[in-house]
């Protein structure tokens, strides 16, 4: 099914001019398209632990309260961790943002369909459970709307919000991160909370 959206050109507008933007990627696709738009030691792709995107962020959120933090992850892995969204919207953290790229297929198992083809609404799963803000966005307006709420700071920040976009089922170059998972934590560690502190 054709859809409005390329991945690559969302994930490029949301990570335009980041600042100090902590971002974690889900297993696979996502990880590839933060990293098609540039490495960052501010950047955690994951290498495994599926269904696990949603988790790492709330605890970033709830760990770095002064600083937004940006979840981008598909639907495949979205669906395998489906109980973070109830986790997330009890501890209502005002500087979480959940982004679905969903091409309702999985991409890195053979681009079967998942249940999100067959009409399963996670952005009404993600209101259902209490987040703050869930949307379903399919227009480049929408996109440039939801990347104005990712980079509120302080009381203007309306988190936690959830976004499903829909995208297209495209197969794209691979652009891998770093493999080594010590090194991307330090890496990481080492840019949040600087040398000396990451390291004590």
């Amino acid at each position: 099914m054709k859809k409005s959206l390329h991945r690559r050109e969302v994930v490029n507008h949301l990570l335009d001019d980041r600042g100090e933007l902590l971002v974690v990627a889900g297993l696979g696709a996502p990880a590839w398209d933060i990293t098609a738009a540039g490495d960052h030691p501010l950047s955690f792709p994951l290498w495994g632990a599926m269904g696990g995107a949603g988790m790492i962020g709330l605890g970033l959120a709830m760990a770095q309260p002064q600083r937004n933090v940006l979840v981008i992850t598909g639907d495949g892995e979205m669906l395998m961790g489906l109980g973070s969204l109830a986790v997330i919207a009890a501890h209502k953290p005002p500087n979480l943002f959940i982004v679905v790229l969903d091409n309702e297929h999985y991409g890195e198992t053979g681009m079967q369909k998942t249940v999100t083809a067959l009409g399963v609404d996670l952005a009404g799963m993600a209101k259902s459970a209490g987040f703050t803000q869930s949307l379903l966005v399919k227009s480049k307006a929408e996109v440039g709307s939801l990347k104005d709420e990712i980079h509120k700071k302080g009381r203007a920040r309306t988190g936690p919000l959830f976004a499903q976009i829909k995208v297209d089922s495209e197969k794209l170059p691979i652009v891998l991160p770093p493999r080594e998972g010590a090194y991307l934590k330090n890496r990481f560690r080492i840019a949040l909370l600087g040398h000396a502190v990451a390291l004590a």
